[in-house]
């Protein structure tokens, strides 16, 4: 299938897919919804076919790498699920300890894009550790539907608890540095929102398009932020004010980006609303700012 670009969708059909990857609207929902747009041989499933993820096509970094050494590994979660389990990347030829880097996935689990993520940055110089939140419920399906109907059956409390836990024991991992930041995108993006205001000793926080801290405990951030966010992107962006002047209030340590023209999603090259300018810079500033802060 040759692969598409945001701009070959109607920015209807975008918006309906926003609300169908975050729960909003049933398959069902969507694809009546666009059925206005499939005219002639182009069905609405085939445009949700051109929409859904190609990880194969996208992948930048092989499992087989020799670059990097890949593990699938597990911590202990106590307020949690017990354990909190996912996916290690580290490069084959450390010298010296380093800097570790938590990668939190968008609300599909520990996919193959995001183990992508974490190879990527093992070849920038980093561990990074992608916890999978699906695993208490059996881990990431291989489905994407199937994956967003186990993500709603998760107990986010216990959930969030992982990822504190998974924070907690990086900074102890053999072979860091002791410095932990952490990068997520959409749920991720939220989720690494959360953690700023809950670990005083996370080093670094970069959320892609992710819903903002609660504003009550924006005062108890440390970390400094890069914050990363597409214009398109109306549920998101709505609450960027208010998190900012609470930002700025607190007087918090965050730079924030707005990408021009680009859709939720930008960075995640599996996708159609991937754009290959935006996420390639919003990725040269992350990792800049993760070599700054944790080092």
């Amino acid at each position: 299938m040759t692969r598409k670009t945001s701009s070959d969708f109607d920015p209807e059909v975008l918006r309906q897919f926003d609300a169908y990857v975050h729960g909003s609207l049933s398959r069902r929902g969507f694809l009546t919804a666009i059925a206005q747009y499939a005219t002639g041989v182009l069905t609405a499933e085939l445009i949700l076919q051109q929409l859904s993820p190609q990880f194969a096509v996208a992948q930048q970094v092989a499992e087989a790498d020799q670059r990097i050494k890949i593990a699938h590994t597990e911590f202990d979660s106590p307020a949690g699920n017990g354990k909190v389990k996912g996916y290690l990347a580290r490069p084959a030829q450390a010298k010296g300890k380093l800097p570790v880097v938590l990668v939190v996935h968008e609300n599909r689990g520990l996919n193959p894009h995001i183990e992508d993520i974490a190879r990527r940055l093992a070849l920038d110089g980093f561990i990074a550790f992608a916890p999978d939140a699906l695993a208490p419920l059996g881990g990431y399906p291989g489905d994407e539907d199937k994956a967003r109907e186990l993500f709603g059956k998760l107990d986010q409390e216990k959930t969030r608890a992982d990822f504190l836990a998974a924070t907690a024991a990086l900074k102890k991992l053999d072979g860091a540095n002791g410095k932990v930041g952490v990068v997520g995108f959409c749920y991720g993006g939220g989720m690494a929102n959360y953690l700023a205001t809950q670990l005083p000793d996370l080093a670094a926080a970069v959320p892609f398009y992710g819903q903002g801290a609660k504003l009550e405990d924006v005062g108890r951030i440390k970390a400094p932020l890069l914050i990363h966010f597409a214009e398109k992107d109306e549920r998101i962006n709505a609450a960027w004010p208010a998190y900012e002047a609470a930002l700025k209030e607190h007087g918090i340590r965050y730079e924030a980006f707005v990408y021009a023209g680009t859709q939720h999603g930008f960075n995640n090259d599996t996708t159609p609303r991937y754009d290959k300018a935006a996420a390639d810079l919003a990725w040269q500033r992350t990792i800049a700012f993760f070599r700054k802060q944790l080092a």
